[in-house]
């Protein structure tokens, strides 16, 4: 099985790019060769201008203050597991203390480094850091596996308050969730939207046999899939196939 995700409003938009940028920042730089801590650095550098929006922060912190409200009065719920719980609230807290403290804007201990700033703006060139380009770059990357990693660690640190938040944040939205069973008819489906089904993210899942991707479309009002064919002659077109699929429509 293959999962889709579709975010429905810009808020969770942004916070799905910076988790997978983190993904790709954190991954490549627990790598030793060389061209994976210069993609480990381009992930930083993408990072540092999603983050810059000035209101990211407020919006996290925010969110998890909503949610620690909401999440608080089930204390008092036999249903609920109180070790599980706890734990959440307490990760809450911490990850709101650990955003509270941090001063200025995502990015900016980056953005204070002239080298890696030059190093940055020649990355927008195509080939732009070649050696006679960035001999300095060129020495750093043939240092030693464990300075690099130290380096990359010490440049990640300050951007994990933002990660522990929005990931905090995406997990409980990914976990409250709606699921049903779909079939899109010759590889179109369509759903008029009530209130009850307003979302702030669709997950959809598809088996991964099917030679096929979803194009989605969605307002408050109704919901389009098209299942467009990515091999042979369904390259490019709607799937001339019924599709199955589970359907997830997911809230804060």
């Amino acid at each position: 099985m293959i999962r889709y995700e579709h975010p429905l409003n810009e808020r969770i938009r942004t916070l799905m790019r910076l988790e997978d940028l983190y993904h790709r920042a954190q991954f490549f730089a627990a790598q030793p060769a060389a061209p994976d801590h210069h993609a480990a650095l381009l992930a930083l550098f993408e990072i540092t201008d999603v983050a810059a929006r000035a209101d990211l922060k407020t919006d996290i912190l925010q969110e998890l203050e909503r949610q620690k409200q909401l999440l608080a009065p089930l204390r008092s719920n036999p249903a609920i597991e109180t070790r599980v719980l706890e734990s959440l609230l307490a990760e809450i807290d911490h990850a709101s203390a650990s955003l509270l403290a941090q001063a200025g804007r995502a990015g900016q201990h980056l953005r204070e480094n002239e080298w890696l700033m030059t190093i940055k703006q020649r990355t927008a060139i195509p080939g732009g850091v070649c050696e006679f380009d960035l001999p300095a770059y060129h020495y750093w990357l043939n240092a030693e596996p464990e300075a690099r990693q130290n380096d990359l660690r010490a440049w990640i640190q300050p951007f994990l308050p933002i990660h522990d938040g929005l990931a905090i944040i995406l997990r409980l939205l990914r976990d409250n969730g709606r699921a049903s069973r779909q079939i899109a008819y010759r590889g179109v489906f369509q759903l008029m939207l009530t209130t009850s089904k307003v979302a702030q993210l669709l997950r959809l899942t598809v088996g991964s046999d099917l030679a096929c991707v979803p194009e989605i479309s969605a307002n408050k009002y109704a919901l389009n899939i098209r299942f467009i064919g990515v091999s042979g002659m369904d390259r490019g077109t709607v799937f001339d196939r019924d599709v199955e699929f589970e359907l997830n429509f997911c809230n804060l």
